[in-house]
């Protein structure tokens, strides 16, 4: 199948499958092939290989394989099993069980036990930057015995359940953490050790991540893969390259640019697909620091909102690979979403106008300054920078965009504090509190804790409602509070959503197996194998 461009774009802001989907049928008739090993891509290259500290796509990516969660999820985010075979919430919402896998080895040998569950739960409530709110109701979390968990929540938590994901909050070996010194300098982060169907072998800091076939896997005959070959590859027309002449089997989060997507479609040995980001919906925008003189001011705020024009960003620097928004949270959590918020409608003349107001007139060519940093995550960033450049340039703003390796832009934003304004993910969860109460609230900003509130906004009604939003158990009165919460963020403008993000998983047709369910290639890839 061949579409231009604008089809192109149409299929992916429908989620639709594109070229390749013709391939879940086939394989549904094929039997596993057992051995070869699978190439796949990341982009940058991660800080750690556990996730426990981090929310980083890379490194969910990459942590996934080896180590695991309590449960997975479906495209529908309906739970499924992963270390734990069954669960049951009691009828006030206050007190989960969880029935553990037995006869379970860490990769090192030892007896998983419900003892790690206990630990790794207590961990990621504390280091984690989603886990303080994902945790926060979490009360006691006590082994009954060494196959089962009991927690005991304060409040309900009508989100928790959807929350214990690999990726989200990976379970952890506690001989290898406990006692041990600080958790974020253990050498496991580097070389993990888990339960997952591929083991750890290697990191070549700027090359690769190896990992191996774990023969020993709980879910048998599983893996089918002999290894696991993830590619480190910087530059985008490199990684595009590699997957046209077969070096790069597989790639999510769009691993090239639209415009090699769109040639990728009359290439017969690749395919497309949108599935498997149902579990993370995320959308782009700009975060402001509020501590900055010129952008604590409300009235600069609406005026750089009323300078860019989302479309231009979406069109200019993603080639149109996602589609508008209004507000914060993401249109695909239909459940929470409100379209009725205060918007800012392209008006350059408004935001001179208002800049003035605010004090800061033209002197000469320009009002004030401004350093720009963009996420390191791939070359569409950098393009946003360069358009919001444009935009501001217009009205009178001089804008300098600056790049960084990707330790030193979390450094610089999250640690130093040293820079004005940014664009980045704002990643939804399948829950609001899980996904965007870390942005917003007063008691996120976490000197040093990456995505979370880099703004320093602090609302004590946003605080309030997002207390509320987390144990408000009646559909209809969640969704007034979160309605509410989006209301007052439109106004008070700590962030700027730009567009909602549509990625796209690059694969060669050989690959079998690599999206089986919402979370996509964040998965173990315990299902993949490759044809002959």
């Amino acid at each position: 199948m061949t579409i231009s461009r604008r089809g192109f774009l149409t299929a992916s802001a429908g989620g639709l499958l594109l070229p390749g989907s013709g391939d879940w049928a086939r394989a549904a008739d094929d039997s596993p092939r057992y051995g070869g090993r699978l190439s796949f891509v990341i982009h940058p290259e991660p800080t750690t290989l556990v996730c426990f500290n981090t929310t980083e796509g890379p490194a969910i990516q990459a942590s996934s394989k080896v180590v695991e969660g309590l449960l997975s999820y479906d495209f529908g985010l309906n739970p499924k099993p992963q270390l734990a075979t069954s669960w049951s919430v009691s009828e006030d919402g206050l007190q989960y069980r969880f029935e553990l896998r037995r006869n379970l080895k860490w990769h090192d040998g030892n007896t998983f036990t419900a003892a790690d569950v206990v630990y790794s739960l207590g961990l990621l409530k504390s280091a984690h930057p989603r886990g303080r709110t994902t945790f926060s109701n979490l009360q006691d979390a006590r082994a009954a015995g060494d196959h089962a968990v009991v927690l005991t929540l304060s409040k309900p938590a009508p989100y928790l359940l959807y929350a214990l994901a690999a990726g989200e909050s990976p379970i952890l070996p506690r001989h290898i953490y406990e006692d041990k010194g600080d958790p974020l300098q253990n050498p496991n982060n580097r070389a993990p050790i888990g339960t997952g169907p591929f083991i750890f072998k290697e990191w070549a800091q700027g090359s690769h991540i190896s990992y191996v076939r774990n023969p020993d896997y709980w879910d048998p005959p599983k893996p089918y893969l002999d290894s696991l070959l993830v590619r480190i590859i910087p530059d985008g027309a490199a990684r595009a390259v590699a997957f046209e002449t077969g070096e790069l089997d597989i790639g999510g989060s769009t691993p090239v640019s639209p415009l090699d997507l769109e040639r990728f479609q009359g290439l017969a040995q690749l395919g497309l697909e949108t599935r498997g980001y149902e579990y993370a919906p995320t959308l782009y925008g700009l975060e402001f620091n509020l501590d900055n003189p010129y952008l604590k001011n409300l009235q600069v705020r609406k005026a750089i909102a009323h300078a860019i024009d989302p479309a231009v960003v979406l069109n200019v620097a993603w080639y149109g690979l996602g589609e508008p928004t209004v507000s914060i949270v993401s249109p695909t959590l239909k459940r929470f979403y409100n379209p009725d918020v205060t918007t800012y409608a392209y008006d350059p003349k408004k935001a001179a106008r208002l800049l003035d107001e605010a004090g800061y007139p033209l002197k000469g060519r320009w009002r004030f300054a401004l350093t720009h940093d963009f996420q390191p995550f791939g070359e569409n960033f950098k393009r946003t920078g360069e358009t919001v450049k444009s935009a501001l340039a217009a009205v009178g703003i001089d804008v300098t965009v600056r790049g960084q390796d990707f330790p030193s832009y979390l450094k610089r934003v999250y640690s130093d504090r040293d820079y004005d304004f940014t664009n980045h993910p704002f990643t939804n969860m399948f829950d609001p509190t899980v996904g965007l109460q870390r942005f917003f609230t007063s008691d996120n900003y976490r000197k040093g804790v990456a995505f979370t509130n880099a703004s320093h906004y602090s609302n004590p009604e946003v605080d309030r409602l997002f207390a509320e939003i987390a144990v408000e158990a009646d559909v209809g009165k969640r969704k007034a509070l979160i309605d509410r919460f989006q209301e007052i963020v439109a106004d008070e403008l700590p962030v700027l959503p730009l567009m909602l993000s549509k990625p796209v998983t690059v694969y060669n047709r050989r690959v079998v197996g690599h999206t089986m369910d919402g979370t996509g290639v964040q998965g173990n890839f315990a299902n993949v194998w490759l044809r002959a």
